[in-house]
């Protein structure tokens, strides 16, 4: 829905409105025009121009499109995959969906965007890693590579006050990496919020393209995964993932990439009371 939205090219009061609209989307259902530009200070007129701005024909039209948006369920997600499936078989869909957000990751996905992303986790005293419901499995093997070059890698609880747990540790030498998908979880405007006063820098991979509060992030990877009614692949976080590791590992320095020989003749010499599964 929002990852058609521009944002380089809205003026002032679109950019307005575009936050306002992503971090008040139950309020936007049932405030009046009136009501939003009130809000925010600004003319009847710039809100109404801007349902047709973002491809819409009024605002009757965009508020049953992000009330069918926020009642979407993962049940109603894995139908609209399946109502894909027509000519094509399964797996040949998937292909083909999966193709399509591999290609929109990569344009977006530059060697400098790629090469500061790095060096930022190469200088951090600390990384740190925000990783909620099913992005656990990407930061674990994140997690995992990363600790094989020696890099220091904490993850964070998904929620909760045990997150503070962790974070009150963050400063200014550390890096925080944030997976956020969809929506703004509490627990990133609390990383967000705090990074004001620890000083600490944050990489956020999302997938949209309009995210709010992007601005707040020192860096952001874009990983397609599909609209907001549709199954969600992991296929091109994944992607992200390892590009962001195999740059890391392949611009250490030697000592760092001598760990993994030294790990490979630990595996040796304990071989026989430690058997690899």
């Amino acid at each position: 829905m929002y990852e058609n939205w521009n944002k380089k090219t809205f003026s002032r009061n679109q950019k307005l409105l575009a936050e306002f609209i992503q971090r008040n989307e139950q309020r936007v259902l049932y405030l009046t025009e009136q009501e939003i530009a009130d809000e925010l200070g600004i003319s009847i007129a710039s809100v109404s121009r801007f349902w047709k701005a973002v491809g819409f024909l009024n605002a009757k039209q965009f508020k049953a499109r992000l009330r069918f948006r926020l009642e979407t369920s993962p049940a109603m997600k894995l139908q609209e995959t399946m109502n894909l499936v027509k000519e094509l078989s399964l797996p040949e869909t998937l292909l083909n969906s999966s193709l399509h957000h591999l290609k929109e990751t990569s344009k977006r996905l530059s060697p400098q965007l790629l090469k500061d992303a790095s060096d930022m986790i190469q200088q951090a005293r600390q990384v740190y890693v925000y990783s909620p419901g099913p992005c656990i499995s990407l930061a674990q093997l994140f997690a995992f590579r990363l600790r094989r070059f020696g890099i220091g890698i904490q993850m964070m609880a998904p929620s909760g006050h045990e997150l503070l747990e962790t974070l009150m540790h963050a400063s200014e030498k550390d890096v925080i990496l944030v997976f956020g998908f969809v929506h703004l979880l509490p627990e990133i405007e609390v990383i967000m919020d705090h990074a004001q006063e620890a000083r600490y820098r944050i990489i956020l991979i999302t997938d949209r393209f309009i995210y709010p509060r992007l601005d707040h992030a020192d860096l952001v990877l874009y990983a397609g995964r599909g609209e907001v009614w549709e199954f969600h692949s992991m296929i091109a976080p994944m992607y992200v993932i390892e590009n962001l590791i195999l740059h890391i590992g392949m611009s250490l320095p030697e000592h760092h990439v001598d760990k993994l020989t030294h790990l490979q003749q630990m595996r040796v010499t304990y071989a026989s009371k430690l058997p690899r599964q």
